[in-house]
């Protein structure tokens, strides 16, 4: 993952007050913070942070963060939002080492289309959005991509199953349902009816049937 070089200014003045005109000036208010080095408040241009942090690598995009004649390998930990507009209002950069494990939260993609379920009018369900994975930040992924293409109805994919990139682990137990393939309510009341119907059908048939003993009488007569 090549780094994406974001310049900030070091010395901004704390605040509600300060914080609202920077964000008038289309600045976000941040934090630097990490290594031995003592949280900085800075700010960032609001346009090329959501440039920075818009590719395939996403929030776990590699930051070469510039704060005056410093420079700081760094990653966007913590974005906080606006409870309404979701524009970020605040960010803490972590500062890190190419060689360190760290940890990141990474969103789980569905890819490809579940045709064998589609075709039975069943459900995929997606109990775990994200998992929390470990690696280096120069191999952090942006996404783990779920291929359900073979899925079918009453099948699930599972952590175990994920395909994680080169380097990349995580804690999560290995049987924890991702992706779950579930028959329709529809689908599940017209299989119950017709159930119910083969049954009814079958004891009706069974009760038109002569019996042996009446078979016996009318021979004899």
């Amino acid at each position: 993952m090549a780094e994406i070089t974001l310049v900030a200014e070091p010395d901004r003045t704390t605040g509600s007050s300060a914080s609202r005109r920077l964000r008038s000036e289309g600045r976000i208010p941040a934090v630097v913070y990490g290594h031995g080095v003592e949280a900085l408040s800075i700010s960032v241009d609001g346009r090329e942070l959501r440039h920075a942090l818009s590719g395939e690598s996403g929030t776990n995009q590699l930051l070469e963060l510039k704060v005056g004649s410093d420079t700081h390998l760094a990653l966007a930990r913590v974005l906080q939002r606006h409870p309404v507009r979701h524009t970020v209002v605040h960010v803490d950069f972590q500062i890190v080492r190419r060689d360190e494990i760290i940890s990141a939260d990474v969103p789980l993609v569905l890819t490809g289309e579940a045709k064998a379920v589609e075709l039975e009018q069943g459900l995929v369900e997606q109990p775990l959005t994200s998992i929390t994975v470990h690696a280096t930040p120069s191999r952090l992924p942006g996404s783990v991509e779920v291929d359900i293409s073979d899925l079918k109805v009453g099948e699930g994919i599972r952590v175990g199953d994920l395909q994680l990139p080169s380097g990349v682990t995580t804690d999560t137990p290995e049987d924890e349902i991702v992706v779950i393939a579930s028959i329709s309510r529809v689908a599940a009341e017209v299989a119950e009816a017709d159930a119910e119907a083969a049954e009814a059908a079958s004891s009706q048939a069974e009760a038109d049937e002569p019996t042996g003993g009446e078979d016996k009488g009318e021979s004899e007569a």
